[in-house]
């Protein structure tokens, strides 16, 4: 009898004691926390251990470039429901701040990866069909095929013209060569009847 006594008097001390120690906490999150999600869901959802007072709850959601991604929290029993406004790709946070029943503050928060769902920032387009435009047309200019085709047969009439000219600067040489050595063999000849001349004196 007295252990049945002691048994019942230690699970009535207990019992009552695990509701008042328990705080609120949160015990799971769609999407959960770390994840990485490629498409927007329509809403962020967390699952707390004990119903969240509506008053005393205070949840958001920021993006990057800490964009405020969240509307007015609904909340059902133990569950509070976010709308999701993703802003683009990237990490968001969820963050939660609440009072437990026993007036213990409660806060922390999800973080998850949006690897998909809206596009790249518009502006980054234009600049790189800008810095496109300029490279292409440079290349299109610089890219000068007649140049090079026009120096190409340029060069080589140019190759042609220097032989001529060497070769009809040959020929003149020749004629003035065979003219000094006619007018040699004429003074040779005329030295040689002078001599003649002179012997037959």
């Amino acid at each position: 009898m007295p252990v049945v006594l002691g048994v019942a008097f230690g699970v009535s001390f207990l019992v009552p004691a695990t509701p008042a120690a328990a705080h609120n906490e949160l015990t799971g999150s769609n999407p959960r926390d770390g994840a990485r999600v490629a498409s927007a869901p329509a809403r962020v959802e967390l699952r707390f251990l004990a119903k969240p007072s509506p008053t005393t709850t205070k949840i958001t959601i920021t993006g990057p470039d800490n964009v405020v991604a969240g509307g007015t929290p609904a909340f059902d029993g133990s569950r509070v429901r976010v709308p999701f406004k993703p802003a683009a790709a990237g990490l968001y946070i969820v963050g939660y701040q609440l009072t437990s029943s026993d007036g213990h503050p409660v806060k922390g928060e999800v973080r998850f990866t949006l690897t998909a769902g809206t596009a790249a920032d518009p502006s980054a387009s234009p600049s790189a069909a800008a810095s496109a435009s300029p490279t292409g047309s440079p290349s299109a200019v610089g890219v000068p095929p007649a140049g090079p085709a026009s120096a190409t047969p340029g060069s080589s009439t140019a190759s042609t013209v220097p032989a001529a000219s060497e070769q009809s600067d040959s020929g003149g040489r020749w004629w003035i060569w065979a003219l000094g050595g006619l007018l040699l063999l004429a003074a040779l000849g005329a030295g040689l009847v002078f001599r003649r001349r002179r012997g037959a004196q």
